[in-house]
């Protein structure tokens, strides 16, 4: 059995159990909610570590398991890992722990909690894992559903009903378009199965004709772009995460959403190769928006929360400029940004989440001197907006290099431009928010806020520890994802650009002398 099963099942069959668990058990709830997040954590540890040299199976995939469902329609539970998928597996497990130890908030309705974190859980590895378009769907839609509910109960803020609103309404309408590109492309490639590989391989002999690639590919971009929170579709996301419980915001901002940026790198870009190129330009403006706007939108924030938030944003518009570069630096470089963003987004909501616990507020105004009374949280909130702001030693700053290095010969001067001005951005008010929350006086408040104790400490110590990992040894990511990264830009361009290697070789250089 492969372990990506193992990944998947814990939480899923702990949320079964749940279910029989009396109500009033609230101890059993949590210690088995951590112990399925945990048990997945040390399984996709273990994955991720022996990926190297595990056996490689068909399409170049590994840990590969494949059981029939429905054959009449070319159904099947099929999963297996690549250098695309195999640090999402991981920084998607590692943020599930995370979520479940900073869980401790909630205090009503508990059992419904739990069960929901771990269905959402179980459906992001699922969907990261799935070479099944269909279970890929659905692994989505698992995941997806309980973060609509989540923030409806225990969301928080006089915006909660809006953002539950809103945010059911985009994504739900971001799904249905992007089903209805699946759907198109199983029809149009005419061989009867959702499975991924052979649907690859077909198209890659047997192309699609331009006129359907280009019909296709815009239901596929929006769909999968809307659930990303690609600008203009974009409004969702601040408003949402700023009403979402910790936890849930921890999942889906840093996990969920890279859903559609998988699927346009998996799915998208390689299948549809012609349409792809055609639409780069389209892309690259659209990642501007992103880079741009919402970095102007977080400079005027004043609640944490929506700053983070539309932070957040932004930095998905680097991840779409690596795919708009159809380099392999720029690929490999948007799926670096892909896992760091992850691992940021869910420490710096995990932080914010604390701090509203302790303070009663997220009002940046409100706030101020919290390094005092706070030391390890304020620290960790320093270095996590450090991380934001691409400063090297995290892994950020690993992944926006290979982004506009990408970027560089393959898009117009004013792109690139624009991503350079947007690091500056980022900076101003990365650096404020610090200024504002953890410098200068300490306000009066309704209670001295406390800081952190060994355990509560656990979950902002490993997502730390992560960045500052793959970003000291950026290599442990990049040689994984780099022969897949290749694999992807041959099928789309038809060969490999020679500036590649030459950067690649100076980010290992590096790496060494870290």
């Amino acid at each position: 059995m492969s372990p990506l099963t193992y990944i998947i099942g814990w939480p899923l069959l702990m949320a079964v159990i749940l279910a029989f668990i009396p109500r009033n058990y609230r101890v059993l709830m949590r210690l088995g909610t951590l112990l399925a997040t945990f048990l997945s954590l040390l399984v996709a540890v273990k994955m991720f570590v022996q990926f190297g040299g595990a056996e490689v199976g068909l399409g170049g995939y590994r840990f590969v398991q494949q059981v029939p469902w429905v054959e009449s329609l070319g159904i099947s539970y099929y999963v297996g890992v690549d250098g695309i998928n195999v640090g999402l597996i991981l920084m998607g497990a590692l943020v599930a722990f995370a979520a479940a130890c900073v869980s401790w908030e909630i205090k009503t309705h508990e059992k419904e909690y739990y069960l929901l974190l771990l269905v959402m859980t179980g459906g992001i590895l699922g969907a990261f894992s799935s070479l099944d378009l269909f279970f890929f769907y659905f692994f989505h839609e698992l995941a997806l559903v309980p973060t609509f509910i989540m923030i409806g109960i225990w969301g928080r803020g006089a915006d909660r009903n809006f953002a539950t609103f809103q945010i059911t309404m985009y994504l739900t309408v971001g799904a249905l378009i992007a089903l209805a590109g699946l759907v198109l492309l199983y029809l149009e490639a005419g061989l009867n199965t959702f499975d991924l590989v052979r649907l690859t391989e077909h198209l890659q002999n047997n192309p699609l004709k331009a006129g359907a690639q280009n019909f296709i590919f815009p239901f596929l971009l929006f769909g999968f772009g809307i659930l990303v929170s690609l600008w203009p579709f974009h409004s969702w996301a601040p408003v949402g995460y700023g009403s979402a419980p910790t936890a849930t915001a921890m999942l889906h901002a840093g996990v969920l959403k890279k859903f559609g940026l998988y699927g346009l790198i998996k799915i998208a870009l390689p299948l549809l190769p012609n349409a792809a190129q055609g639409w780069v330009h389209v892309i690259a403006a659209l990642a501007v928006g992103n880079i741009l706007y919402c970095g102007w939108v977080a400079m005027r924030q004043r609640d944490l929360n929506l700053l983070i938030g539309n932070s957040s944003v932004a930095h998905m518009g680097f991840t779409f400029l690596g795919l708009a570069s159809l380099t392999l630096i720029g690929i490999t470089g948007a799926v670096t940004v892909m896992i760091a963003h992850g691992l940021l987004a869910a420490l710096t909501f995990g932080l914010s989440g604390y701090i509203y616990n302790e303070t009663g507020t997220l009002d940046t105004r409100k706030l101020g001197g919290l390094l005092r009374p706070m030391p390890f949280i304020g620290t960790a909130m320093v270095m996590a907006m450090m991380a934001g702001c691409g400063l090297p030693g995290f892994a950020n700053f690993a992944g926006e290099l290979l982004v506009l290095f990408g970027a560089w010969n393959s898009l117009s001067g004013f792109v690139v431009a624009a991503a350079w001005g947007a690091l500056v951005v980022g900076a101003v008010y990365m650096l404020r928010a610090v200024r504002n929350v953890v410098h200068g006086p300490l306000p009066e408040l309704e209670r001295t806020p406390r800081d952190a104790n060994a355990w509560r400490k656990l979950p902002f110590v490993l997502l730390l520890a992560a960045l500052l990992w793959f970003g000291i040894f950026p290599s442990v990511l990049v040689n994984k994802i780099k022969p897949d990264a290749a694999r992807i830009v041959k099928m789309v361009t038809g060969s490999e650009e020679p500036a590649t290697a030459q950067a690649m070789a100076a980010l290992k250089r590096g790496d060494a002398k870290n």
